[in-house]
Parts: C-alpha cells; sequence; structure tokens
C-alpha cells in the first residue's frame, strides 16, 4: 500500500469548520493526507504542493464561492476541483463542470463516492505532472540540437529520405545520415516511428 505521503494531498475549502474536520478523518482512514481550510484566501495564500493533489470546496461560502475558487486556480495551479453543495442547482452543476470540476457531489455525499471522486482527481493531477515533466525533458532534448539537425528533424518526420533532405539544405547525403544519426541519438528515437511521436510531442508543447 503506498504511503500517505506517495498517495497525494488533498485540500478542503468549507466554511463549515465540522465539514472539513469529517473529511479530514475520511480521508486520513483510507491514508490520504489532507489540509482544510475554512475561508478560500486562505487556501491560495498556501504554497503550491509538489505532490499530486487535488481540491475539495464548497459551492457556497462567504468573500469567494466555490466556483469563483475554481475559476481563480484555472491556469494557475492546475489542480483538479470537486465541489461540494447542500443545494444542487444544476446551472451551478453545469457551471462546475464545464470549469473543468472533476464532479459534483451533492451534500450530504456517500463516503465512497467521495472517495472515489478525490482517487480520480489525483491519478488526474499525477499524470498531468508525468506530461509536464516528459514535455520539460523532450525540451531540454530538443535544446541539444543545432540548428542543422533541427532542419533535418524537421524535413525528417515530414518522410522525405536522407537524399531528398540533402537536395533541399544543399549538402550531401552522407553528411545528412550523419545528422539524422545524431538527431536520433539526442532524442532518444530509436526508430522513424518514434522521432515522428516526439516531433508532434514537441508540437504540442
Amino acid at each position: 500500500m503506498a504511503s500517505a505521503e506517495s498517495a497525494g494531498l488533498v485540500f478542503i475549502v468549507d466554511d463549515d469548520p465540522a465539514v472539513g474536520i469529517a473529511l479530514q478523518r475520511l480521508l486520513d482512514s483510507v491514508g490520504l493526507r489532507s489540509e482544510a481550510f475554512v475561508r478560500a484566501d486562505e487556501f491560495l495564500s498556501r504554497m503550491p504542493s509538489n505532490v499530486p493533489s487535488c481540491l475539495i470546496a464548497d459551492v457556497r461560502m462567504p468573500r469567494m464561492s466555490g466556483l469563483e475558487l475554481q475559476k481563480a486556480l484555472h491556469g494557475e495551479l492546475e489542480m483538479p476541483v470537486i465541489i461540494l453543495s447542500a443545494h444542487l442547482d444544476v446551472r451551478q452543476a453545469v457551471r462546475a463542470m464545464r470549469g473543468g470540476a472533476v464532479t459534483v457531489i451533492a451534500k450530504p455525499f456517500n463516503d465512497q463516492d467521495l472517495l472515489d471522486a478525490v482517487q480520480t482527481a489525483l491519478d488526474q493531477d499525477a499524470e498531468r505532472r508525468q506530461q509536464k515533466r516528459d514535455r520539460a525533458q523532450l525540451a531540454e532534448r530538443y535544446d541539444t540540437l543545432t540548428a542543422r539537425q533541427r532542419e533535418v528533424m524537421a524535413l525528417v518526420v515530414t518522410g522525405l529520405t536522407n537524399k531528398e533532405i540533402a537536395a533541399r539544405l544543399g549538402t550531401s547525403e552522407k553528411t545528412i545520415k550523419i545528422h539524422r544519426a545524431r538527431v536520433m541519438q539526442k532524442m532518444k528515437a530509436e526508430s522513424l516511428v518514434a522521432l515522428v511521436r516526439v516531433a508532434d510531442r514537441l508540437q504540442q508543447t
């Protein structure tokens, strides 16, 4: 079983301290760490977590509602959000889901439903963090290519042969073969298909 440290961290923002305590006890029962806040601004002042995380927020709170908090997080911490509501409103639920919420759960909630939603959110954040690391590593590898190697890579992934690339760049086929081999080595691509996938991911980045 994963340790509480590696399993992730769940943030709770609810203006009712009793709800925060109950949620923390539930999460603790399955080995999940959590931190509870009664105001959204208290949570926002907290330093971002370096482990997979998610947020459970009540939809109705003074000063800043759960939906407003969700909007404030968008593009900043990129943290998956679970919205809780004692008075589930269809428009609020639609707004929350369109804003990227993992789900909207009505109070009183079923413990297992909430735990399932939390696990889904933590899995999503873990995957996002891994993808971010992968993109950073790809960018670092690409930065090691020379200007000519980047030109060769761009043409290789279009399906051109070494001879065709040499003609395009005004150099010898032998030189292109050398550049191509260095590109494959630096980008850690074992085949043309793998290099095309790397190029696609770089373009997305």
